[in-house]
Parts: C-alpha cells; structure tokens; sequence
C-alpha cells in the first residue's frame, strides 16, 4: 500500500504522455535507451531522464548485457482506481444557492475545458512536427557517417547537449570507445567539448551535416 506522498509522485509520473509511452512499450518487452529512442522519436536525454525518474520509483529496474547496455524492464505495474466523492463543502454550497452556484461552475468548467483542448491541440502538433523532425535527422544522420556510431552520437547531440556518460547510456557504447570516436569528431571540426558536456560546433548545430 503507498503512503499518499508515494501516490502522488506515480499520478506525476503518469502524468506525463511519453512517460506512459515508455511504460506500455516495456510491457511488451524489456528495451535499452537507443530502443526506446528510436521507437519513440523521443531525444536521449529525455528518455534518460523519465527512466532514471521511474527507477527511482521502482516501476523499473535494469540489466545490464554483455556489450554493458541497459535493458530496461517494468519491476511493477501500475493499476490506479478513481473514485469521486462528494465533499461536504460542495453541499453545503448547494444548500447556500443552488442556482447560482451551479451557473458559475458551468461557466468557469467550460471555459477551463476549452483552455485544455486548446493547449492539448497546440502540444499535440508540435510533438508530431518534433517527432517527425527527429526521424528525418536521424536518416540523414546515418546516410552522413561510414560509422554508425558516429552517427548515435551526432544524433544524441542534435537534440541537447549531453556528457559522455549519457551518451555513453543512448550509444551503447563503451566510454573509451565513446571518447576516442568523441576526439574524432572533434577533429573534424562537428563536436566540442563544452564544462558540462558536448555540443555539436558551429555550423553543424544548426545545419544538416555534409
């Protein structure tokens, strides 16, 4: 059984849209960060991000294989239940004016309704225009490179600054061989190394990558 401080932390979590995304593609099978990136078009970061969130809740645990990635799998479920009670202030305000009450709720519940389909409608388009937008620079991204790898990391990077132990978890690959493809990319003028982390460099953060 949560204390309410563990069920509020679970209703944030599920909250969230792509956090939830996350979930029902680990129902069906345990994934690394790279998997969960790509199926979801979501940056690395983020994906990051909402899985150290749920690890941190236990709803996920992770193991670890032999090229040192993560896999990811659910450890418990969720199931919620809502119930919705009349409360005691809501009574007595019907018994003060009724009429007057009600009109006022109906006034301001539609207004709040049409603020969030509003709002729902603007975030849905951007996440598809971000979605789609990630597809394509990961193509390109693939198409630019001989290796793969260097591909991941232009890719990871595309979308926000990272260090190397992030990419390290969305590459899969190990540090060594994440630092030495790094000093590559630095060389050649795409990559560089900033106090908290890397960044893609000058005309390749803001330019497809010739």
């Amino acid at each position: 059984m949560l204390d309410m401080d563990a069920e509020s932390r679970i209703l944030d979590i599920l909250g969230n849209r792509n956090r939830r995304r996350i979930i029902e593609l680990l129902r069906q099978k345990p994934c690394f960060v790279t998997e969960i990136s790509e199926r979801l078009m979501l940056s690395p970061k983020a994906v990051i991000e909402h899985l150290q969130m749920m690890e941190e809740e236990q709803i996920l645990i992770c193991n670890m294989d032999e090229r040192r990635r993560k896999y990811y799998y659910l450890a418990n479920d969720i199931e919620i239940e809502v119930r919705f009670q009349k409360s005691f202030l809501d009574e007595m305000s019907r018994e003060d004016d009724p009429q007057s009450h009600l009109w006022a709720s109906i006034a301001l519940l539609r207004k709040m309704v049409e603020s969030r389909d509003r709002l729902l409608a603007n975030l849905e388009t951007l996440e598809h225009d971000i979605e789609a937008k990630a597809e394509e620079v990961f193509e390109r991204s693939r198409e630019a490179f001989e290796r793969k790898e260097d591909a991941e990391i232009v890719f990871a990077l595309a979308h926000y600054d990272l260090t190397i132990g992030e990419l390290a978890e969305y590459t899969g690959l190990d540090i060594s061989r994440l630092g030495s493809r790094l000093r590559v990319l630095q060389k050649k003028g795409i990559v560089d190394e900033m106090e908290k982390g890397y960044t893609l460099k000058g005309i390749y953060a803001s330019r497809p990558v010739r």
